[in-house]
C-alpha cells in the first residue's frame, strides 16, 4: 500500500510523511467521511498535523478531522461529547470533542464509525 493516492495534490503530499500502513488507514478514514457527506469540504493544515472536513468552508462548520500519528489515526469528531456511541468507540474528555483511534483501514470504514461521522456532521448542521 506504499502508493495510497487521493487524488488530492495537499492530501497526497501531507500524508506522504506518514508510513504505507498509516497512508491507507487515512485513506480510508478519508473515503468513509466523503462517503457520508460526499459535499464536504476538506483542508490540509500541515503545521497541525490534521486534515479537517466541513458542512461549508467556515471554521464552525467543522465536523471532523484526520490525524495521522505514528501507527494509527485519529479521527476526530465535533459534538463527539454529545453523540451516541454503542460500541464505545470514543475517546477523550474535551467539552465537545471526542477521537476515535483507528488502527486499521478495516476500522476507518466500520458502519459504527461511518455513524459516528454522521451525527457529528448533524450536529455540527444543527448547530448543536
Amino acid at each position: 500500500m506504499a502508493n495510497v493516492k487521493t487524488g488530492d495534490p495537499a492530501v497526497d503530499t501531507f500524508l506522504k510523511g506518514y508510513a504505507p500502513p498509516v497512508r491507507e488507514i487515512a485513506v480510508k478514514a478519508r473515503e468513509a467521511i466523503f462517503s457520508v457527506f460526499p459535499g464536504a469540504t476538506e483542508k490540509v493544515y500541515p503545521g497541525w498535523k490534521v486534515i479537517q472536513y466541513g458542512a461549508g468552508a467556515d471554521m464552525k462548520s467543522v465536523f471532523a478531522a484526520i490525524s495521522p500519528q505514528r501507527e494509527r489515526v485519529n479521527l476526530g469528531l465535533a459534538h463527539g461529547a454529545d453523540l451516541a456511541d454503542p460500541e464505545g468507540l470514543l475517546e477523550g474528555d474535551g467539552k465537545a470533542i471526542r477521537h476515535v483511534k483507528l488502527t486499521s483501514a478495516e476500522a476507518a470504514g466500520a458502519p459504527a464509525v461511518k455513524e459516528l461521522i454522521r451525527g457529528a456532521l448533524q450536529a455540527t448542521k444543527n448547530g448543536a
